[in-house]
């Protein structure tokens, strides 16, 4: 029996410290001559795993060797994503991911502690699911997808377990989320991703996505097993399509802390780069004019952030609406266009306010037409922000503020480089994904990475420690607002957005000012007197 105890700590991810156990465990717990004699500290354990990384040739070779670690020790595994979190995010989540999520079937080894929830399966077998993923852990934090709009890459089944698995490691690795209070989940509802149809070796549902009632009862059915199982749990929705995600948060979000990273967590990002070039250039956020290319989900989600924020700071309903421009693969969207979803329609415009309505059908047309001062990309269209785009818009604003952010890298608008060569240096950029630094005329400018794991995990650490019944505006307002204060707005070249390379100090920022939100609104199920000490108190640091 001893021995079988032993090989189930060996083998349990969250127990198991590998050469890390001392004599005096080993003894304790039956390890005794089933390790090697030599104890090794975590710091040891981690610069030898630091080194063999390093040794792997390709970015999904070192994905998947970290994966290895995360798999047989969590504490390892984060220790080393903590010591190393700038290099190493763009190996574990986006944009490696998305390499590994469309290998996922033809490289699966393990679970990594999902549940595989299927539509074609009762919706009575949910709870048993969740309870037996979770194996009696107090699950504080979800993540769940449904895997139909991953990342810029689309549709990719029960593959796209990936997303909630690496969402989920960047929680502890920013915000030290507590390991073993997350779970995360997949719904597999199908796919209409042909090739993964096609494919002999895919592990999913074969049939088309599942739509209309039949999906809608499903997911009620989930919602109802997890406030059920896991009453304090603060639930993730992560890359649902875009004819669920919006009505889903809507849906649920009186009934449950919750909360969609495509449509809260970019528009936080998004708005707190705008608050930190405006903090730069002097300007005031109500002076703007902004146009949104890419009207889905997420570029939904951001003019609905920035729409609140104007609202905030004072302006009425219809003055606010009326500094947004949405364009989208028909061009500017308008009152009459076909196909509006309920999040674009407050934000269409009407044809009477153009002299020539009929011509403002791409992005050239849109910007000559309204002088933006601000472009967000989020349209996964490579290189859409051409140079004739962008020196059209410089034309007409001294500091434009320039946001090529789909990705993954050959999903975004403009680079960089380009976007500050083509404003001679005047353009407040930020980009999805990382940029290096570029040095033009003399000057050296940091481009900020309108990353949402700049926020995200402070967001969700600061709701939950507070005990927050709701994730409110006034709760995700203060996280942007946190954020965007950071700018250093004197030194030249500053980026619009902190460095990535600090992103645990920001995401304790953003998790202290989300949690004095939810106090000040009185949202918080518990009486707490020190924020920031309850804050430090739900933190998890990976330690032997």
């Amino acid at each position: 029996m001893i021995e079988m105890q032993a090989q189930e700590r060996l083998n349990n991810p969250f127990l198991n410290k590998g050469t890390g156990f001392t004599a005096k465990e080993r003894q304790q717990y039956g390890l005794e001559g089933l390790l090697p004699p030599v104890v090794r500290t975590i710091e040891q354990q981690a610069e030898e795993v630091y080194r063999s990384y390093q040794n792997e040739a390709t970015a999904l070779g070192k994905r998947e060797f970290l994966m290895h670690i995360f798999d047989t020790n969590r504490r390892l595994f984060f220790y080393v994503f903590s010591q190393h979190v700038a290099e190493l995010l763009p190996i574990v989540y986006d944009p490696t991911i998305a390499e590994s999520i469309k290998k996922y079937s033809h490289i699966y080894q393990k679970p990594q502690g999902a549940v595989f929830l299927s539509m074609d399966e009762a919706p009575d077998k949910i709870q048993t699911s969740l309870l037996a993923g979770a194996a009696g852990r107090d699950i504080r934090l979800i993540v769940v997808t449904d895997a139909e709009g991953i990342l810029g890459i689309g549709d990719w089944g029960v593959q796209g377990v990936d997303i909630a698995v690496g969402k989920l490691m960047v929680y502890t690795a920013a915000a030290g989320i507590d390991p073993t209070q997350v779970l995360p989940v997949i719904i597999d509802a199908g796919t209409n991703n042909q090739s993964l149809l096609d494919d002999p070796l895919y592990l999913g549902n074969r049939h088309p996505r599942i739509t209309g009632a039949a999906y809608d009862g499903y997911i009620d059915a989930f919602v109802a097993a997890v406030k059920t199982a896991f009453p304090q749990v603060y639930l993730h929705w992560e890359d649902l399509g875009r004819d669920h995600a919006a009505q889903i948060l809507q849906r649920y979000q009186d009934q449950l802390t919750t909360f969609n990273d495509d449509i809260q967590g970019t528009g936080i990002i998004t708005l707190a780069g705008v608050l930190g070039a405006l903090k730069i250039s002097g300007q005031k956020l109500a002076d703007q004019r902004y146009i949104q290319f890419g009207a889905g989900t997420a570029g939904a989600g951001i003019v609905k952030r920035m729409y609140d924020e104007m609202r905030e700071q004072g302006l009425d309903d219809k003055t606010a609406k009326a500094h947004f421009y949405l364009v989208d693969k028909q061009g500017l969207l308008f009152e009459d266009t076909p196909g509006l979803t309920p999040e674009q329609r407050p934000f269409a415009r009407r044809r009477s306010e153009f002299d020539q309505p009929d011509d403002l059908v791409d992005l050239l047309s849109v910007v000559k037409a309204v002088h933006p001062t601000i472009l967000v990309g989020t349209s996964t269209v490579a290189g859409a922000f051409t140079e004739q785009v962008v020196r059209e818009m410089a034309t007409h604003t001294d500091r434009p503020i320039i946001f090529p952010i789909s990705n993954p890298t050959e999903k975004m608008e403009a680079k960089a480089a380009d976007l500050i060569r083509w404003t001679n240096g005047r353009a407040l950029v930020a980009t999805g994904i990382p940029s290096e630094p570029v040095t033009y005329d003399g000057v050296t400018y940091n481009i900020g990475q309108a990353n949402n794991a700049l926020v995200y995990p402070g967001l969700a650490l600061g709701t939950i420690a507070s005990t927050a019944s709701r994730l409110s505006d006034e709760m995700i307002s203060a996280a942007a607002h946190s954020l965007g204060g950071i700018v250093d707005a004197a030194q030249r070249g500053a980026a619009v957005l902190p460095p990535v390379e600090k992103l645990t100090e920001f995401s304790q920022a953003v998790a202290i000012a989300t949690a004095r939100a939810a106090v000040k609104q009185g949202v918080n199920m518990k009486p707490i007197s020190d924020v920031p000490a309850a804050v430090t108190a739900m933190k998890w640091t990976p330690q032997y």
